[in-house]
């Protein structure tokens, strides 16, 4: 369920093989994933040292910049981290909102001195030359080089979901603002599940809507909530961004749509000072990352608590149903006294429980047939329910 993780796996795997390939591959892929996204990757053995890769996401966001469907701030942000791997075609591939050309020959160094550690090296030969330290290390530190360029490739979406984002923290100049604050941002990282950022006068709030499908989900994730509030007011987190749980939608997101507003789990927002944000390094990075995966967080959270739940709940139950097993149907010897004082030893024979329970019904059934003994009937019956005598006509009287 969690998806913490900025690469894509499956777009990992599918360019990790196209690379390590010792002959060129034909692929035509097209890959659906987390967020209405989608991959499209193409390969020919016509260009062996170039792969074509075509991006298309679900943009959300009305009212921040736009160059051809996709933002400036992502277009830049791609050259400048891949201007060395991959060369961005314009116009995109229909359908799509970017397209790549990956250069595989940029990436051929690591690949060389594998091949040379592999002629240097034979497994089936006896005889074998011991490569100096200086060749290994520099294999390793290509190829390890080489995996985070495609890792860094693979996390497309999440870096362009992460520069819309940007975008909006660093660009509210152009919106309407009204009391002081500017008008709610609506962000969609994954289907259902949107949020809103608002710029104020110190401070940059982002405030979730909450709704799950369970009332224990809710119940779980109200714990959280209030929680992560108290936390909040401790002196060791100070400088987190404070957190508030309302169960009623909170001032800043009126005139919002009322299915927007429609949560059974309440809305958690979340300020952002400009020490979370300041400069556009690994902190801003991170705050983004995090506000993006929140929900995911959330559900996490929630799966874990249940299972949590759950296994304890079943450990009880097994060890009672254990205790209970071993009092019913383990035997053992126990001493009881007579009446006249003599000791006799009396063998528990264990027995299964549906013979148990015959002999309970049996008892039962005996104690109903037997004569039901009222107080003060035998009186009653001989009085008024005598049998009458009759004397026979044959009778002899005795003579005085």
């Amino acid at each position: 369920m969690a998806f913490f993780d900025k690469a894509s796996p499956a777009l990992k795997e599918i360019l990790l093989k196209l690379y390590r390939a010792e002959k060129p591959l034909e692929i035509d892929h097209q890959i659906y994933e987390f967020g209405s996204l989608q991959y499209h990757i193409q390969a020919s053995a016509s260009e062996p040292h170039h792969v074509y890769l075509s991006v298309s996401t679900s943009l959300q966001s009305p009212g921040v910049s736009t160059t051809d469907g996709l933002q400036n701030c992502t277009l830049q942000s791609l050259r400048r981290l891949y201007s060395d791997a991959i060369e961005l075609i314009e116009p995109p591939n229909e359908g799509y909102q970017l397209t790549l050309r990956i250069k595989f020959s940029e990436l051929t160094q690591s690949k060389g001195l594998v091949l040379l550690i592999r002629l240097r090296f034979c497994p089936t030969s006896y005889v074998c030359i011991v490569l100096t330290c200086y060749d290994f290390c520099l294999c390793l530190i290509c190829s390890d080089e080489c995996v985070k360029i495609i890792t860094d490739i693979s996390s497309l979406q999440a870096m362009m979901v992460s520069s819309q984002l940007k975008e909006m923290l660093w660009n509210f100049g152009s919106q309407d603002t009204s009391y002081g604050m500017h008008k709610p941002i609506k962000l969609i990282y994954h289907p259902g599940e949107p949020f809103y950022v608002i710029r104020l006068a110190q401070k940059i709030t982002v405030i979730f809507p909450m709704r799950f499908k369970e009332n224990s989900d809710v119940i779980i994730a109200t714990t959280l909530f209030q929680e992560l509030m108290d936390l909040g007011c401790l002196r060791k987190f100070a400088k987190a961004p404070p957190c508030t749980w309302s169960p009623i939608p909170p001032p800043e997101l009126r005139g919002e749509p009322l299915e927007d507003l429609s949560t059974n789990g309440g809305f958690v927002s979340f300020d952002i000072f400009s020490r979370h944000i300041d400069g556009r390094g690994s902190k801003l990075d991170k705050t983004v990352w995090n506000l993006l995966n929140f929900y995911t967080y959330v559900k996490q959270h929630v799966k874990c608590t249940r299972g949590f739940i759950q296994r304890r709940m079943r450990k009880k139950v097994e060890n009672l149903s254990e205790i209970l097993q071993k009092a019913m149907l383990t035997g053992g010897e126990h001493i009881q006294k007579t009446h006249k004082g003599h000791r006799f030893r009396k063998k528990l024979i264990s027995r299964s429980t549906s013979k148990m329970l015959r002999g309970k019904c049996a008892i039962f059934f005996n104690k109903i047939r037997s004569r039901i003994k009222i107080q003060g009937f035998e009186k009653f019956r001989r009085k008024w329910l005598r049998v009458p005598k009759f004397y026979s006509l044959r009778r002899y009287t005795k003579l005085d």
